[in-house]
């Protein structure tokens, strides 16, 4: 079906307070050679005490009104992606949609974890195509600081908070989504997890503290695997190859890992936009802040064709093509 949302609007925000590799020196045992060499980051941004998940995607929005002079009252969704939400109940997106004051909207959160905002913007593509919704905020955000452990120093090297949003509109000649791939093997979900309410998986017992746990090395295998796989099937069903490909954003997860995704694709690091040397991995917002990182810089111009993928918790996975509209 041929798409009608076009993305017309972007936004960011990070928290001020820095984490360096320096200050992570005095935590745990690391230093910033052995993080840069492994990861390629630098420091990550962390919440306030006070400052939650909604707080950033307001901040976000707010900026993205000031860049692009956009009126939200008319909002008639607000998708917040996202795995570490203020509450269980209420949802972010309803928080979100009571501080910007914004009427009549549907309001709900979406956990894919780091493929969360490419899941997000999939399904507003649809919501409009279909007709069901006019314009849609959706937005990736995360306090990931808040469920770190930071004695582990395999995962508090990795995690940093921020948020991105984007306003998606119905356009009758939209040609911002091209296409879409979406899976997950959540047999392998044991690899990646934070516990809630409960402790097993598959009948294994995990970690119960509701911190971040990862097995890095079977993470690490399983996306030079599936992303290059991923962006293959998502090219085969269209007339575009990766030379038509003018930027890839994957998620920001570990600059080794993204090295080794370029290599299997192929597809040139000089052509691939991160957030991680500043911001650490931040789930669901990483790339939307790589992609409003990329539209401050110059780099992205209207008219250019991306690549977003997402993957991680799930494990998930999910990829986007686009034209960008802006």
């Amino acid at each position: 079906m041929q798409s009608k949302a076009r993305i017309t609007a972007i936004g960011s925000y990070v928290p001020a307070k820095r984490l360096t590799n320096a200050d992570l020196e005095k935590l745990v045992k690391t230093n910033d050679e052995w993080i840069v060499k492994r990861t390629g980051i630098k420091e990550r941004r962390i919440a306030n005490d006070d400052e939650f998940t909604s707080d950033i995607c307001v901040k976000a929005v707010e900026n993205l009104i000031t860049k692009y002079d956009k009126a939200i009252n008319d909002v008639d969704m607000i998708i917040v992606c996202t795995l570490t939400p203020d509450f269980k109940t209420p949802s972010v997106a309803s928080l979100v949609q009571a501080k910007l004051g914004i009427p009549h909207t549907g309001a709900i959160d979406l956990n894919a974890a780091c493929a969360g905002f490419t899941y997000g913007l999939h399904i507003a593509n649809g919501l409009i195509t279909a007709g069901l919704n006019k314009k849609v905020l959706v937005i990736g955000a995360e306090t990931l600081s808040k469920i770190v452990d930071y004695t582990d120093r395999t995962t508090c090297i990795l995690f940093g908070d921020g948020g991105g949003a984007v306003l998606v509109e119905h356009h009758e000649q939209a040609d911002s989504f091209l296409a879409s791939h979406l899976g997950s093997e959540g047999e392998m979900g044991k690899h990646l997890y934070a516990t809630n309410l409960s402790t097993k998986m598959s009948d294994e017992a995990l970690s119960s503290s509701g911190k971040v746990v990862q097995n890095g090395r079977d993470v690490y295998k399983w996306a030079v695997n599936t992303v290059p796989k991923g962006m293959r099937s998502l090219l085969h069903h269209t007339s575009y190859t990766l030379n038509d490909i003018d930027w890839f954003i994957p998620h920001s997860a570990n600059l080794r890992m993204i090295e080794s995704i370029c290599e299997k694709s192929p597809f040139p690091i000089d052509k691939t936009l991160h957030s991680l040397v500043y911001y650490g991995n931040t789930s669901a917002a990483t790339i939307p802040l790589a992609l409003d990182q990329g539209v401050d810089d110059g780099k992205i111009k209207k008219g250019d064709t991306m690549l977003l993928f997402g993957f991680g918790g799930g494990l998930a996975y999910s990829g986007i093509l686009l034209k960008w509209s802006i």
